[in-house]
């Protein structure tokens, strides 16, 4: 059984900050192991409670994170230190047809240990389920620099695409390893 050590509240679990040395990541499991209430604390914790206004919330709007694809890391005393989610989300292209994506996205970790290599853990273990075949085209908004470099996602397919809020078009992100790819036009949503 996890042990994860939300500080008592009335509402919602918010996280207690972990000891000031980096706890030891020892495993990543499925998220879906996890109490909801626990990860949206670390979301709020990581993100704020305002985070339901950004356009990738408007992304996977009414659909649920896909159990494959979405994954916790959990530090040497089974403490949630990190939550990777993925959704359901398709390419509307102006033809009428789709394209069904991935949104990867939220990557989040517990503020006082972020840039210590559990999101990079989550993000390798995500990689190898793609790669053996949950998915062969995932998009996300993130930084161009750190995701091409270390994960192979980058802006070169995704020129023509547009989201149903604001965003920076050298953010949105792609990994297409789709045989004949994906549409290069169209908007992004929910795929139900």
């Amino acid at each position: 059984m996890l042990s994860i050590r939300p500080a008592p509240v009335k509402s919602r679990p918010s996280f207690t900050l972990l000891p000031e040395h980096p706890p030891e990541l020892t495993q990543i499991v499925p998220l879906a192991t996890i109490a909801a209430d626990h990860v949206e604390a670390l979301l709020d914790a990581a993100f704020g409670s305002d985070r339901f206004g950004r356009t990738a919330y408007k992304l996977r709007s009414g659909t649920k994170a896909l159990p494959d694809l979405s994954f916790a890391a959990l530090d040497d005393d089974g403490n949630l230190i990190g939550t990777l989610q993925s959704w359901p989300v398709r390419l509307n292209r102006p033809d009428g047809g789709y394209d069904p994506l991935t949104l990867v996205g939220p990557v989040a970790v517990v503020p006082n240990l972020q840039r210590g290599g559990m999101g990079k853990a989550m993000m390798l273990a995500l990689l190898a389920a793609a790669d053996a075949g949950a998915t062969d085209a995932m998009v996300m908004i993130g930084d161009p620099e750190y995701y091409e470099r270390f994960f192979g996602f980058s802006a070169d397919a995704t020129g023509g695409w547009d989201l149903p809020g604001p965003f920076e078009k050298h953010r949105l992100l792609a990994r297409i390893r789709r045989p004949g790819g994906v549409g290069r036009d169209g908007m992004i949503g929910p795929d139900d």
